[in-house]
């Protein structure tokens, strides 16, 4: 049992990376934060935090 749930943990983390992924590459296309947001399941802060670190990295 304790397997499974580090398996999960560890599932849930890759998908989270997957859709930070996702959301920098449409940041860097221009694509609006409200619909990176909607189209990820991601917060509207987590995907402003992203395009900071982002501004903050190409700077």
């Amino acid at each position: 049992m304790q397997e499974s749930t580090v398996y999960r943990s560890i599932a849930r983390d890759e998908r989270r990376k997957e859709k930070r992924s996702i959301a920098l590459n449409l940041l860097r296309r221009g694509v609006a934060i409200d619909i990176i947001a909607f189209s990820t399941g991601l917060s509207i802060e987590e995907v402003q935090q992203l395009q900071q670190q982002s501004d903050a990295a190409s700077h």
